[in-house]
């Protein structure tokens, strides 16, 4: 089925197959290796992604439900080679480690500071509770959010 989107802010005509998931057309079709495969089955939030604008499991999501739609994955986050100011506040902050799970922290985080600016570590928590990581311990990932609130 050919489908028509904006994926990165560009836009993007591919065929894909009516049962294609979204994180396998924007991995192994598109090779935006950036949204990772974790479980499939949208509870560790490893393939997040932004449709229009909303953080989804793109595990979860079929292709063919992106035509017409904005994608957005964590290659299009950067503005004219800057990092978008949570990646920064990740690096600066140490809010990584293995790095698996940081791409679909950093959608989710972004997305979920782009509805509420303004929230506080609990909510911060909760608007990231989607997202699985066995490294971090999530502190110095509420630290970089609040520094990214602070700032702005």
């Amino acid at each position: 089925m050919p489908i028509s989107f904006r994926l990165n802010g560009e836009h993007t005509e591919i065929l894909v197959k009516p049962w294609q998931t979204l994180l396998e057309v924007i991995r192994d079709e598109l090779r935006l290796t950036g949204t990772k495969e974790g479980c499939s089955n949208g509870n560790c939030g490893a393939c997040t992604i932004h449709f229009d604008g909303r953080a989804i499991d793109a595990c979860l999501a079929l292709a063919v439900e992106a035509d017409g739609h904005e994608i957005v994955t964590i290659e299009g986050l950067a503005n004219n080679g800057q990092l978008h100011p949570v990646q920064k506040a990740f690096i600066d902050y140490g809010a990584l480690q293995c790095g698996f799970c940081t791409p679909g922290l950093i959608m989710s985080a972004v997305a979920f500071l782009n509805h509420s600016p303004n929230a506080s570590e609990v909510e911060l928590r909760t608007g990231i509770a989607g997202n699985l990581c066995r490294c971090t311990g999530y502190d110095k990932v509420v630290r970089a959010l609040m520094a990214v609130q602070e700032e702005a």
